[in-house]
């Protein structure tokens, strides 16, 4: 027995030595404690909960990107979860380079020459990355493919040569990637469920006051967080739901997961096959969450009708994007900026209407005008040109042409499926990064704490 199996069987034991386990408890008792650092955000910071505690399994874990403007918080949200979990299993990285963390990671063994990187049920946190290229390097690792990856690196000889070594990757880790910029690999986005924080004017106003109740006085702050019953049981109950060596979650209703998601789908794209995996990956997490009150045998848990239910209540919210391959923010861009503009009416010389046939597109300082409106910032050409644009059209919902008065400017029209979009999903119209849990007419105190 190694010595992992060794520290699992003492807390197993202590588990054991309780009089009673924790209460059954909802997403919305979650969401409260979330709420005590992180406002607004409900359904990203259920999602990025959800994500961390999958790390707890052998094989559910799913993967997250974050991708949004500097500032917007997207680095925020997964930082302050992580302080919720044990941090001998979060790993934080503010930068790597493609092959640095193939080379610094894990033990070295001299006589193999290979160095050992075991990620099982560990949590990576990517933060503020300025590209995608190390996730090319980690493809195998987030698509599940092997339990066990092999890479081949170079090293410097001390005579200015070059020696190959294997990195040996072992197990599955839950990531999360933080970035700014809107540029991601076709591959990379399938690996991920996207997500992006909110950008509003109430959740501003929270933050700020939530920076200043901090800065004010921190020592003060930081009693009044780790003090908190909600808090200081929600902790308890990761550390406890990690004792208790769960490894795979069987989901025996299969047929019903599989008829929901299909419902979803108009045109099957080869990123469903991967989509379907996440939603049995979230299913599995509610599981995990009330261990204690599943059906359990062994290392093995089973997930409830109950669970499949709350799974594709998030799964709704988010699904858009995933099927677009499209952070939200930039959804909203196209939702809140370009349609707007385009639905406007346009009059002819005479007074009259303008078919929608004939409409002329939308101009990109037009865009940048109605940005600064809506959100009180300057966006800028360059950012709209090279990041907004293009993704927003690979996704299919714009197309650009030369206008024909000045073949030098480029117009935007969306597509006829986009508009068909926006007339048939009127769910997604505001835009809505998660599952909304809020129940306020629920809200429980501390002195009610029911796990």
């Amino acid at each position: 027995m190694n010595l992992q199996s060794l520290t699992i069987k003492e807390e197993l034991d202590k588990i054991k030595e309780r009089i009673t386990p924790p209460e059954p408890i909802t997403l919305d008792q979650v969401r409260q404690v979330l709420d005590l650092t992180i406002k607004k955000d409900d359904g990203n910071k259920i999602i990025t909960f959800l994500a961390m505690l999958a790390a707890y399994t052998d094989n559910a874990q799913f993967n997250i990107s974050f991708n949004a403007p500097s500032s917007s918080g997207k680095s925020f949200i997964p930082l302050e979860i992580s302080n919720l979990f044990p941090q001998e299993d979060v790993m934080k990285l503010a930068g790597a380079s493609p092959t640095s963390f193939l080379h610094e990671s894990g033990v070295y063994k001299k006589e193999t020459n290979e160095r050992f990187i075991d990620l099982s049920r560990k949590i990576i946190i990517f933060l503020d990355m300025p590209h995608a290229t190390l996730l090319t390097k980690l493809r195998s690792l987030l698509s599940h493919d092997e339990k066990e990856t092999r890479h081949k690196i170079t090293d410097k000889t001390e005579k200015g040569g070059t020696r190959t070594k294997t990195a040996v990757i072992r197990g599955f880790p839950s990531v999360i990637f933080c970035s700014a910029n809107a540029k991601m690999d076709q591959q990379e986005m399938t690996r991920f469920l996207l997500l992006s924080p909110e950008i509003n004017q109430e959740k501003i106003l929270a933050g700020i006051h939530q920076s200043s109740r901090k800065e004010s006085d921190k020592k003060k702050y930081y009693k009044e967080l780790n003090e908190n019953p909600l808090r200081k049981a929600l902790i308890e109950r990761i550390v406890l739901i990690k004792a208790a060596g769960v490894d795979e979650i069987i989901i025996e209703d299969e047929k019903a997961v599989q008829q929901r998601f299909l419902a979803h789908i108009q045109n099957p794209q080869p990123r469903n096959q991967r989509d379907i995996k996440r939603i049995y990956s979230i299913i599995k997490s509610v599981a995990l969450l009330n261990v204690w009150h599943r059906k359990r045998e062994g290392t093995t848990l089973y997930a409830s009708n109950e669970d499949i239910e709350t799974g594709f209540e998030i799964w709704d919210k988010i699904s858009l994007f995933q099927e677009l391959e499209i952070s939200p923010y930039l959804y909203e861009f196209y939702s809140q900026i370009i349609l707007p503009l385009w639905n406007r009416d346009q009059i002819d010389e005479f007074g009259d209407p303008v078919p929608e046939e004939k409409k002329i597109g939308v101009t990109r300082q037009d865009m940048l005008k109605q940005y600064a409106h809506v959100y009180g910032g300057n966006l800028g050409m360059f950012r709209l040109r090279y990041d907004y644009l293009p993704n927003i059209e690979s996704a299919g919902l714009i197309f650009q042409e030369p206008d024909s008065n000045d073949r030098r400017q480029l117009l935007t029209y969306p597509t006829i499926a986009a508009r068909r979009l926006e007339k048939t999903e009127e769910i997604n119209s505001a835009y809505e990064p998660g599952v909304n849990v809020t129940n306020n007419e629920n809200e429980i105190k501390a002195e009610d704490v029911p796990f």
